[in-house]
């Protein structure tokens, strides 16, 4: 006899026993090309080598350690986190995950404004906690706890320059994704993004770009919402990839609520961590030293011209879009058997909003890998 695991989705009927950069192996050692990539954890690669350096070098000194005691880790971060941060959100605050980064930005927002009233958007995810759920728009996600919830939330059309205007002057945050993933790979435009952060400035709501999947490069920027012209937010959160699928999430805030910040308003028991922190120091090394954002850009390309050459006669195809390494195939009918069928040809991809076939490949990703990958799809979604 054996416990079992509580499962909230269906198994997908694979023990994964190894992973290498962009591929996973199964226990008969079949080879997978791995673009689920645990959500989009592992976009610098299963197991890179200058990750796993940070991690083990640091676990043979001090693997955990308080938030309240400084550290060589936490030292080195934040002498690397300017090379890579907008130069106006040099606070920052350590967590395990991005719905812990959602709930603090939360807090951050309405201490600072002492206004009670958050502007979300339609089709958005930021999490599965009660402040971040509520800010979630899929009633799938809310159902369970739906009377727990934060109420004074107002949900808008992405890209509907004509709802701005509900932002008004009791509103404490403005909570976007720049690209929404869990919600179907759906970019926000410049014009929307930069009406919205104006009318924010001009009634003095706190503005949050939530970056935790589209975040750290995967979009061929460093952040997304640079890809938008668009200003700099007054909170980040990014999760994922900052740490190349170790546990951590990192919330940046401008000076003004920095400032604003009363003791004991907030704390984590893992924050901070010197083990995650070398994961994010070493992804940071990554980041610059391989130029993640430009290859994310150029292989992205890549996907955008082989779906516009190879699925334009599908008619079940609705829209291909490559934001990046951020990729989305909209189809007309639910995926699910499509991705079924792309794991048994070795390809693994997952679900996004309802119809949507989303790919997360990790830059290590090569041109092989893409070509294989579309040919892969056409096929399967032909049917042959």
């Amino acid at each position: 006899m054996k416990a079992r695991l509580l499962r909230f989705y269906a198994p997908r009927g694979l023990k994964i026993v190894k992973a290498w950069m962009q591929y996973v192996w199964d226990e008969s050692w079949n080879k997978y090309l791995d673009y689920y990539n645990g959500y989009g954890v592992g976009f610098l690669g299963h197991r890179n080598p200058k990750v796993i350096a940070k991690i083990v070098e640091q676990l043979g000194t001090l693997m955990i350690n308080s938030p309240s005691f400084d550290d060589p880790a936490k030292d080195e971060v934040l002498e690397k986190l300017p090379k890579v941060l907008p130069q106006s959100l040099l606070n920052v605050y350590f967590q395990n995950s991005g719905t812990e980064a959602v709930e603090l930005a939360f807090k951050l927002a309405m201490n600072y404004t002492g206004k009670k009233k958050v502007v979300a958007l339609k089709k958005s995810f930021h999490g599965r906690t009660l402040a971040s759920l509520s800010l979630t728009w899929g009633k799938e996600y809310r159902k369970p706890v739906e009377g727990a919830l934060y109420e004074n939330v107002t949900f808008i059309t992405p890209n509907s320059l004509e709802e701005v205007d509900k932002i008004d002057e009791e509103t404490a945050a403005v909570f976007i994704e720049p690209v929404q993933g869990e919600g179907g790979i759906n970019p926000l435009t410049p014009e929307f993004v930069q009406a919205l952060a104006k009318r924010a400035r001009e009634v003095g709501a706190v503005l949050v770009y939530d970056e935790i999947q589209a975040g750290f490069g995967r979009t061929g920027y460093v952040w997304a919402y640079q890809r938008l012209n668009a200003p700099d937010p007054d909170i980040l959160l990014s999760a994922k990839a900052i740490g190349n699928g170790y546990p951590v999430s990192m919330v940046a805030v401008n000076d003004k609520i920095a400032e604003s910040v009363v003791s004991g308003m907030h704390g984590s028991t893992y924050g901070a961590n010197p083990t995650a922190l070398a994961a994010v120091s070493g992804a940071i090394d990554v980041l610059i030293e391989d130029d993640v954002p430009k290859q994310a850009r150029e292989k992205g390309k890549l996907f955008q011209d082989l779906f516009e050459e190879e699925l334009k006669d599908l008619k079940i195809v609705r829209e291909a879009r490559a934001i990046g390494l951020m990729i989305g195939v909209e189809l007309r009918i639910k995926p699910g058997k499509y991705i079924q069928e792309m794991q048994k040809r070795g390809i693994l991809t997952l679900k996004a909003g309802a119809t949507v076939l989303r790919m997360l490949p990790p830059y290590v990703t090569t041109e092989e890998d893409i070509h294989f990958a579309v040919k892969t799809l056409k096929e399967v979604l032909q049917g042959n």
